[in-house]
C-alpha cells in the first residue's frame, strides 16, 4: 500500500486534505496518509489530521523537509496549499512523485494551449495564485475556469499533467463564487488522480 504525505499551510482550510482523507477511508485511494506536514502551527488542516489520528509534523525549515519525508518512507507527496519552497534536493528525490494542483490549465508542452470544452483557449495562469488566477479568468472574459493536477517540476507551474477540470463561468460570477464551484471539482480531481496512481504497479 502506498504511503502519502500531505503538505499544508495556513493559506487554506484543508479541503484537499479532507478530500484525500475521505478518499482513503472510502477505499477509493489504495493508500495510507502516513503524515500531514504543515509549515505553520496554526494551519486549520492540522485539526482535520488530529480528528482522524493522522501523525502531524511542523516543518519550519525547508532544508529539513527531505529528512522528514524519508523518515515516513513516503511514496507520494501531495501539496495542499503548501507555501514553503520545495528544494531541488526534494524534487530530485521525489521526481514525478510530488503532486500539485494549479489554478489554471497547464498545457502538455511549454508552447501548447489547452482547449476549453467550447473550443476557446484555456488560460494557463502561470505564476498566479488562487485569487489572482480566478480574477484573471473573470477579467479576460474567459468562458471557462479550470485547474490542473500535475507532477511538480523545476519548471515553474509546469509538469506532467495528471488531470484537468473545467468550470463554466457565469455572468454574475465573483472570485469567491467561481472558486467555490471550481474547488469542489479540484478536490474530486485530487482523489481521482491518487486513486489511479495508487492502483498502478
Amino acid at each position: 500500500m502506498k504511503r502519502l504525505a500531505v503538505l499544508i499551510s495556513n493559506a487554506g482550510v484543508g479541503t484537499n486534505l479532507q478530500a484525500i482523507i475521505d478518499g482513503v477511508q472510502s477505499g477509493k485511494i489504495n493508500a495510507t496518509i502516513a503524515v500531514v506536514i504543515s509549515d505553520k502551527e496554526d494551519a486549520y488542516g492540522l485539526q482535520r489530521a488530529k480528528k482522524h489520528n493522522i501523525p502531524i509534523e511542523i516543518n519550519s525549515d525547508k532544508e529539513s523537509l527531505l529528512t522528514l519525508l524519508q523518515k515516513y518512507n513516503i511514496d507520494y507527496v501531495c501539496l495542499g496549499g503548501w507555501k514553503q519552497i520545495i528544494t531541488d534536493e526534494v524534487m530530485n528525490a521525489f521526481q514525478n512523485r510530488i503532486l500539485n494542483t494549479h489554478p489554471g490549465l497547464i498545457p502538455d508542452t511549454m508552447d501548447g494551449v489547452v482547449k476549453n470544452p467550447d473550443g476557446t483557449d484555456g488560460l494557463w495562469n502561470k505564476g498566479k495564485f488562487t485569487d489572482k488566477a480566478m480574477k484573471n479568468f473573470l477579467e479576460t472574459n474567459a468562458t471557462y475556469a479550470g485547474c490542473s493536477n500535475h507532477f511538480l517540476t523545476k519548471e515553474f507551474d509546469f509538469g506532467p499533467v495528471l488531470g484537468r477540470v473545467f468550470e463554466k463561468i457565469e455572468t454574475r460570477d465573483t472570485v469567491e463564487s467561481l472558486y467555490s464551484r471550481l474547488k469542489v471539482k479540484e478536490n474530486q480531481l485530487y482523489v481521482q488522480v491518487l486513486a489511479k496512481l495508487c492502483r498502478s504497479k
